[in-house]
């Protein structure tokens, strides 16, 4: 295989599969392959219904010859697979590597000699090689690096960033031979303009992942701590960090909920591989116990408010300000703002959440919650702005708060005096 030579099928049309996918198809005959009949329906009607690629950029797309499937049989003929699957945690913060798993087995299906397969998911080093390669091997019935070769590329997509859009961020890249590392890291240097470092083996490129997330995981926890112990001590957190951050070698982090599909899961699949081998990352698993904290640390800041304006949290009516895990994106996967709601639950609070971001039915469905995409014609008890969608910044609180309540700003994109309190 030479790259000149190269067709590619992505499995996997997500926040990650399709704005890759549609990379590659302005240099590749490239197909995306997604299980969900009714998304590709929509991808090949020219709607990306998640926000990842511009209409404009995937009807340019598939005008240039890039498809959408749900028939494997059509990726068959393809000779480089991009696996781009989820793969979260279960209740118990266990690695779910079902959708991993099953692409392997889609592959193994339809792979032939001298094909080559990537994987882009999140994994604990040695993932790769232990659990996907013998899948692929035992259902094609080829050797590795006989008679197919793999290669581990972890994704940095970072979903409505459009100034960090995929090809922009470097790339790192690796493969199961040498050979096989210097082709596939050609390939995605020939899209990635921002470049590619070519990793020294699979479970180094796995590793480089997990800490990336792993490391921002820790420090979000050190400023959410920070933000504890400044309640305690009844001064502003951002007032502190705003001082700290004139030293030069300060790092810059804000407290907030921390949720989403990396940096709320990926420590996770660290923590359980260094287990596996006999250790246990205490630092690690401090910061996500921490983190996941947050939400319910929210909801007691804002009853304690509540409180002391004479406002009974019992059957009060509360707005909550953004459901998605973060701003101006539709990703509602592994939301904290839903242990805020949980929280509250508690006290019989007439809860409604506002996110004009937010997928409606994909809320119902995943977390069996109402949201709604406009501002209900009602007045609240408290408001509690959860995440920092442009829409919010600018909104009338007046016009829909009752005339004694509590304003609390998870996200401190709020002016001061307007907000009883804030992280």
């Amino acid at each position: 295989m030479t790259i000149n030579n190269i067709k590619i099928a992505v499995i996997g049309l997500g926040y990650v599969g399709l704005p890759l996918a549609r990379l590659f198809s302005t240099k590749y005959k490239t197909i995306g392959f997604d299980l969900d009949q009714s998304h590709v329906d929509s991808l090949m009607n020219g709607h990306d219904r998640r926000f990842g690629v511009d209409n404009e950029q995937l009807q340019e797309a598939i005008k240039n010859g890039f498809m959408c499937t749900t028939d494997r049989e059509m990726i068959r003929d393809c000779n480089f697979y991009i696996v781009t699957v989820p793969t979260p945690v279960d209740s118990t913060n266990n690695p779910d590597m079902t959708s991993l798993y099953k692409a392997s087995e889609t592959i193994g299906h339809i792979l032939s000699k001298g094909d080559i397969v990537v994987y882009e998911s999140t994994v604990y080093p040695g993932a790769t090689e232990e659990e996907c390669i013998p899948i692929i091997e035992r259902i094609s019935g080829l050797k590795l690096n006989e008679g197919f070769f793999v290669g581990y590329s972890p994704e940095r997509i970072n979903p409505g960033d459009k100034d960090h859009s995929v090809e922009k961020i470097k790339k790192v890249t690796s493969g199961s031979t040498v050979e096989t590392g210097i082709l596939i890291n050609e390939i995605y240097a020939s899209v990635i303009v921002a470049g590619t470092h070519l990793a020294p083996s699979i479970k180094v490129a796995e590793a480089a992942k997990a800490i990336e997330n792993a490391q921002r995981d820790i420090n979000i926890a050190l400023v959410n701590e920070l933000s504890i112990i400044c309640e305690k001590l009844n001064i502003d957190t951002q007032d502190v960090l705003e001082a700290a951050g004139t030293k030069w070698n300060f790092l810059h982090f804000k407290p907030g909920l921390v949720g989403g599909h990396c940096i709320g899961v990926d420590p996770y699949y660290l923590a359980q591989c260094a287990q596996k081998h006999g250790y246990n990352p205490g630092i690690i698993l401090a910061g996500r116990r921490l983190n996941d904290s947050m939400g319910e640390f929210v909801a007691n800041q804002v009853v304690k408010l509540m409180l002391k304006k004479s406002i009974p949290p019992i059957h009060s009516s509360i707005l909550i300000l953004g459901f998605t895990f973060k701003e101006n994106c539709p990703d509602i996967r592994n939301t904290k703002v839903i242990d805020i709601v949980n929280a509250l639950k508690e006290y019989n609070a007439d809860i409604t959440i506002y996110d004009p971001w937010a997928n409606v039915k994909d809320a119902m469905d995943e977390y069996g919650i109402s949201v709604f995409n406009q501002l209900q014609d009602k007045t609240y008890d408290a408001a509690i702005l959860a995440v920092a969608h442009d829409e919010f910044k600018h909104l009338s609180f007046a016009d829909f708060m009752k005339q004694i309540s509590v304003i609390y700003d998870v996200k401190g994109i709020l002016k001061r005096e307007l907000v009883d309190g804030r992280l």
